[in-house]
């Protein structure tokens, strides 16, 4: 999915976070026509049963409101999406966003191994991302890295890991990218350092972090280039991101999962790699040679017979 976020005419300043609750996130996608009566009738199902709408088919949806299932596709495309499956991924997403951990914990108590229903999630998740990745904003965002002055990745809690692989191999094809994990006084210091040749890309999941929605919405007042990772396109996150990569990130216990996002740092750091191919062969030639004197590998290369 993608989302493209840009800044009024004249504004210069900090936008402060939008209200984005399920519902009011929802009634905003309306087109200014309007919806027809059956399609406003999947909308009430939708705002009124956010749980059975996050988790149904689009069958119970349809005879909830009284409708066929062809309803309920075009009544999401009305809202902007390519289908039911597209619209539903992020009805739950949000709807999880609005639960505490134990409330998400709850939601996902089942019959059956936890990890085997852990693992098969992953493989929907990413499955899901494989058939709705577009692959035309890795690239915007992997060049707008590589003409950086330098990009800093915001990633706090367990999305660090995230951003630390992101960041990690992303220095090693050659580029000046550094994730900021230390905690707020650690990122307030480092965002009023930003301008315009600079990249900032946000990563956060389930209820977002106040602090890098903050952060991305300052970097991008001073002219910095601000990308997003999330499970959901909060208008508080996705207003100060020129793009939105949507990354689905439901678990199956009080966490939401980093599988798919790590699948979309390695990824992004793969395209980033293509694009100054010289560039990234010789930063890796130069890591190697370092690797040697420090000794840091048990297993070390055979060399060319």
């Amino acid at each position: 999915m993608r989302v493209a976020c840009l800044p009024a005419e004249g504004e210069d300043h900090v936008t402060e976070p939008r209200t984005d609750t399920y519902d009011e996130w929802l009634r905003a996608r309306v087109p200014e026509r309007g919806l027809r009566p059956k399609a406003a009738a999947v909308l009430d199902v939708l705002v009124s049963q956010p749980r059975r709408a996050s988790y149904g088919s689009a069958g119970e949806l349809a005879q909830l409101a009284g409708v066929n299932v062809a309803t309920v596709t075009r009544t999401a495309q009305a809202l902007g999406f390519a289908g039911w499956p597209a619209l539903q991924q992020e009805l739950r997403a949000r709807y999880l966003s609005s639960l505490s951990a134990g409330q998400v914990a709850a939601e996902h108590a089942g019959a059956g191994s936890p990890s085997s229903r852990s693992l098969r999630r992953d493989l929907d998740s990413l499955a899901v991302l494989n058939r709705r990745l577009d692959e035309a904003v890795l690239l915007t965002i992997a060049e707008a890295v590589a003409a950086a002055r330098r990009t800093v990745v915001v990633a706090d809690g367990s999305y660090a890991a995230v951003g630390l692989a992101l960041a990690h191999n992303a220095r090693l094809a050659g580029y000046p990218v550094a994730a900021v994990t230390a905690g707020d006084s650690e990122l307030a210091n480092v965002v009023a350092t930003l301008g315009a040749e600079d990249v900032l890309i946000a990563i956060s999941f389930w209820r977002l972090y106040e602090s890098t929605v903050l952060a991305a919405h300052e970097a991008r007042s001073r002219g910095t280039r601000v990308f997003a990772l999330t499970d959901a396109a909060s208008p508080a996150l996705a207003a100060a991101a020129e793009e939105v990569v949507m990354v689905p990130a439901e678990g199956e216990a009080f966490f939401p999962s980093l599988t798919a996002g790590v699948a979309v740092a390695q990824a992004l750091v793969t395209q980033l790699a293509a694009v100054d191919p010289a560039r990234t062969s010789a930063s890796i030639e130069a890591a190697e040679a370092m690797w040697a004197k420090f000794g840091l590998l048990h297993r070390r290369p055979t060399p060319p017979s």
